[in-house]
């Protein structure tokens, strides 16, 4: 229960309110009690000394003698006397500090002597004396040598103060933000690579650890991780297992038609069944090396240059194009370096390039050049282009568009689920887009190191 990220929340934001709001309102009681005190006997007998003295010499009280009694320096050098009468007048002063008369009025809510510490000054009093029947109360005044505590400064600057505490809710609230963020992060970035193709992308041992509702969170990802690893898996090993078992027979019945045409039995429907069997054998291939694609191994990579990866490939494609008075224009620079499986790679260009070439009307382009951190290639050609709805599936196996521009071509669907296989192993990104006027562009976009 206590491990609920609910409960985290409310107490981690409950704790983070409460020690702000504690800490703002527990200033001006820890400043009342430190400024404010009984008066101590050392100050107490200063104003008794003032009292005797003004109690033997009552002259002093006289209006022409009193105004002299300010600072008394025999007592203490910073001393500042005060006398007030009956009704609260000071007399030896015309003109004294707001603090004093605060402090009057504290000693009066106090009904007892006390002592208060101001910024600059100590005030202490009061202390009663009896002068030819006249009660006058004395307050004293000392220079304060001795530094508050630094915190009283908060007090005295309330807006500053008011915006520190907004500032360290901020600080804490993003402690605990990034202690249930970073394990979600974590998490996303799982199941994006996931989703891209990365079957074995898991969430880390940290994440994991946890007790409370994103452990739980990932403890379930990495098992549907492992169960859809285990799935894709068997089914890309039954397509392999199939094809396999599929050339058997074909193998039989391709030698059983070379028998029969040995033997002068050859017929409209032999024929068909041999051109059946060949369209046959060519879909098992296909397969087949859709399953090695997807299964294929990182382990042959090599850091080579772009253009001598593809070279081979595109001048079997140039002549190809030349007897079908179609022009291949290539524009790779050869500085250009990236780390592939060179036949993989040529593989899904070609599937490409060969598709171009088949819709193209009279011009192919090929370029290359450096994207981010990557590698970005491009394929275009001026053909009729695809449905702008179709254009995410046509890189689906099997799957064939309703224009016109794959539904009569004769292909089994798999030539650009190959390349998409092949740059998923790359861990690039391929993706198609119409052109204007008209045509197709496939972007290819590859990194230069694979991690």
């Amino acid at each position: 229960m206590a491990n609920r990220i609910f409960i985290k929340l409310l107490v981690g934001f409950w704790l983070c309110s409460s020690l702000t709001i504690g800490a703002v309102a527990l200033l001006p009681l820890i400043q009342q009690k430190h400024d404010q005190a009984p008066l101590p006997s050392n100050l107490q007998k200063i104003l008794i000394k003032a009292g005797k003295k003004l109690q033997k010499n009552p002259d002093l009280l006289k209006p022409e003698n009193v105004r002299r009694l300010s600072k008394l320096k025999r007592f203490n050098p910073r001393f500042v006397l005060f006398i007030a009468n009956e009704d609260g007048r000071i007399l030896n002063r015309r003109h004294f500090s707001r603090d004093l008369r605060r402090f009057m009025l504290m000693a009066e809510d106090a009904q007892k002597p006390i002592r208060h510490q101001f910024r600059e000054r100590v005030f202490f009093g009061p202390y009663q004396i009896e002068v030819q029947n006249r009660t006058y109360s004395l307050y004293g005044s000392l220079e304060n040598r001795h530094p508050r505590p630094w915190f009283f400064w908060f007090t005295e600057y309330k807006l500053l103060t008011l915006s520190l505490a907004i500032l360290l809710s901020g600080l804490l609230c993003s402690v605990l933000a990034w202690h249930l963020g970073r394990p979600l992060k974590q998490l996303k970035r799982s199941a994006d690579k996931l989703a891209q193709g990365e079957l074995s992308s898991r969430v880390d041992d940290s994440t994991l650890k946890r007790s409370d509702e994103i452990g739980q969170l990932a403890r379930a990802f990495n098992s549907m991780a492992n169960a859809i690893e285990q799935m894709v898996n068997q089914q890309q090993r039954l397509i392999g297992d199939i094809s396999h078992e599929l050339r058997t027979p074909l193998t039989r019945l391709q030698l059983a038609l070379a028998v029969a045409h040995k033997k002068g039995q050859q017929t409209k429907e032999t024929e068909r069944i041999g051109y059946e069997a060949e369209q046959l054998e060519a879909l098992i291939q296909e397969l087949l090396t859709l399953s090695r694609v997807s299964n294929q191994s990182m382990q042959q990579k090599q850091s080579l240059s772009l253009n001598q990866c593809l070279a081979q490939m595109i001048s079997d494609v140039e002549f190809e194009a030349e007897q079908e008075q179609k022009q291949v224009v290539v524009d790779i620079d050869g500085a250009i370096k990236v780390e592939v499986v060179p036949n993989l790679l040529c593989r899904a260009v070609e599937n490409i390039l060969r598709n171009a070439l088949r819709y193209a009307e009279t011009t192919i382009r090929i370029r290359a050049l450096r994207y981010k951190s990557g590698v970005q290639l491009t394929i275009e050609d001026d053909g009729s282009g695809i449905e702008q709805s179709e254009l995410e599936n046509i890189f689906q196996p099997f799957y064939r568009p309703d224009s016109a521009r794959d539904r009569n071509s004769g292909g089994c669907g798999l030539g650009l689920a190959i390349s998409q296989a092949a740059i998923a192993a790359h861990q690039g990104e391929i993706k198609a887009e119409n052109i204007e006027p008209h045509g197709l562009k496939v972007t290819i976009v590859l990194p230069r190191k694979m991690g």
